[in-house]
């Protein structure tokens, strides 16, 4: 009987397994050695697909931005505040189970397509119902440092579940910090959903300037 053949590498399957590695183990886990363990190749034939491991993390990254919805401004809508709201909720949502590879996306898109894809929706949305582009390009910009930065850590997980690690006499307000870890995920969303609020509330405020100027 013939012996099962290997499924072909690929960078499809380079891309999987480095993800892998980057969401248990942390972006210096991705090397040449274990990606190639991971896959039963050997080393060198991954140079076949990718020349550094900066490409292939950039491919992770690019990979993740291709998860976010975009198809809030296909339409050319004029709800350009609510187009924001989805597409942000969208974009967390992607980076919210791989947190490690936000460092990589906070480089910006560089040359991956995803990635300018993102930014040329959002710019193109924002130009389309008035906004100047120089603003519109600040206008992504916030958005995108608001998003990732909500998504490298968790606020409440950052306190521990004890009562006696924040002494009143030396932390007089954090008298109920020690249950934010076990509510993390709804203090952090929260979180998240207030901050956004009040950015489009900012927002919305110059448009409206905006267009009595216009």
């Amino acid at each position: 009987m013939a012996r099962p053949r290997k499924p072909l590498l690929s960078r499809d399957r380079i891309v999987e397994a480095a993800g892998a590695l980057v969401d248990t183990e942390g972006l210096e886990a991705v090397s040449t050695r274990r990606l190639a363990a991971a896959l039963g190749v050997s080393g060198p034939s991954l140079y076949n697909h990718f020349r550094t491991k900066d490409e292939i993390l950039d491919a992770v990254a690019d990979a993740v931005s291709a998860r976010v919805d975009l198809s809030m401004f296909d339409g050319g809508g004029t709800d350009w505040r609510g187009d924001l709201h989805a597409w942000a909720h969208s974009y967390r949502d992607a980076l919210a189970d791989h947190p490690n590879i936000v460092p990589v996306l906070a480089r910006g898109p560089g040359r991956r397509p995803a990635g300018l894809r993102l930014a040329d929706a959002v710019f193109g949305a924002m130009t389309a119902v008035g906004w100047p582009p120089a603003q519109a390009t600040r206008i992504g910009a916030l958005m995108r440092y608001f998003i990732l930065g909500s998504a490298v850590a968790s606020f409440a997980r950052g306190f521990v579940d004890d009562r006696t690690a924040y002494d009143p006499a030396d932390y007089p307000h954090l008298g109920q910090a020690h249950l934010l870890a076990e509510r993390g995920r709804e203090v952090d969303e929260g979180a998240f959903e207030t901050g956004l609020t009040a950015l489009l509330d900012g927002l919305a405020l110059q448009y409206e300037a905006l267009k009595e100027t216009a």
